[in-house]
């Protein structure tokens, strides 16, 4: 046996865990609570090779939400602001808008009376904006308002406000094998815009609101037309029902944080071939950000989720308590 090889070799395995553990946090902006430990301890457990909370890659697929996980939701999603955007930009070109009641209100910035015209008035909304154009065109639509338009609160393009903890979260996720997911209420070709360059999530892996398209063939070549047809939106029990004619199996982790994520964290913590992990993000932060439960400035309520946690062992941060930081300071400098 040789006495000085093998003290080497322990002297090298010190250094090398002393410096493992002193590199940089890939979670560095969540405050070191057991919201934070929740998270590295399930990582650990799933991705520790012959450990009974395995989990083999393949297996390793992860849903977060979008509105009010990755990004605000207040004072209105922003996909909704992009549609009001759009329809004053839009109607001086469109006279035969003028009677409609949906588009009075939004002229008149009476968010009273589009509030009071509920699913209706949003689909009519929808309609004039979303649709009777290409993919192609929607998109540049999209873009354009991204990189002109301001949050009137925080004085930042939309597309810079995402949530730096939980940028950092996908970031640590996909380190660690697995593959992430965006399931939100949102329009599908809304996300798809932005969510590679904001969150490092490819528009394969984005799922959502939708509506069926036409195809056509012309001289130039051929398109998606974008229509109303078929409209499905994919918020509560329709969220699992997306995951699964999208993903094609259970998730082993689901991130949210409204009553409207709920069936999808109950899907996907009830997997019964692993160790699931479900994780809720609660809005505390009036100075920061946000705080609202049961009576959020639009969407995001969040009343059955909190009930339901304990029930299911799911991870509720505190916005206020949990995260050091909301925003990253090198995308938008709010305080």
């Amino acid at each position: 046996m040789n006495f000085n090889r093998i003290l080497g070799t322990l002297i090298l395995g010190t250094a090398f865990c002393a410096s493992a553990e002193s590199g940089p946090d890939p979670l560095s902006a969540w405050q070191d609570t057991a919201a934070k430990e929740s998270i590295q301890s399930w990582v650990a457990g799933a991705t520790q090779a012959g450990g009974s909370t395995f989990i083999p890659v393949n297996k390793r697929y992860v849903v977060f939400d979008n509105d009010g996980t990755l990004w605000p939701e207040a004072p209105l999603t922003f996909q909704l602001q992009f549609a009001i955007d759009e329809i004053k930009r839009l109607a001086p070109t469109h006279p035969e808008w003028q009677q409609d009641a949906i588009v009075k209100a939004v002229l008149a910035n009476d968010m009273p009376a589009l509030v009071k015209s509920g699913k209706k008035g949003l689909l009519q909304l929808l309609t004039l904006t979303h649709s009777d154009m290409t993919t192609e065109e929607y998109a540049k639509r999209v873009r354009h308002w991204l990189d002109n338009r301001e949050h009137p609160r925080f004085g930042c393009h939309y597309d810079q406000l995402a949530y730096l903890p939980m940028k950092q979260l996908l970031e640590y996720l996909r380190d660690n094998g697995f593959k992430t997911w965006i399931v939100s209420g949102g329009g599908i070709d809304f996300m798809r815009v932005f969510a590679e360059q904001m969150y490092g999530i490819p528009p394969e892996q984005v799922v959502g609101s939708f509506a069926l398209g036409e195809f056509a063939v012309a001289e130039d070549g051929t398109s998606i037309r974008k229509t109303m047809k078929g409209a499905y939106y994919d918020d509560e029990a329709a969220k699992p029902a997306a995951i699964h004619l999208f993903m094609g199996q259970r998730p082993v982790g689901a991130f949210g944080n409204s009553d409207g994520d709920v069936p999808m964290l109950q899907y996907t913590t009830s997997n019964p071939d692993f160790k699931p992990f479900g994780l809720i993000v609660r809005h505390t932060d009036e100075t920061r950000e946000y705080a609202y439960d049961s009576h959020p400035p639009s969407s995001g309520t969040l009343v059955e989720g909190l009930k339901l946690a304990p029930k299911y062992g799911w991870t509720v941060v505190d916005m206020k308590k949990d995260w050091k930081v909301v925003f990253d300071p090198a995308q938008c400098a709010f305080k």
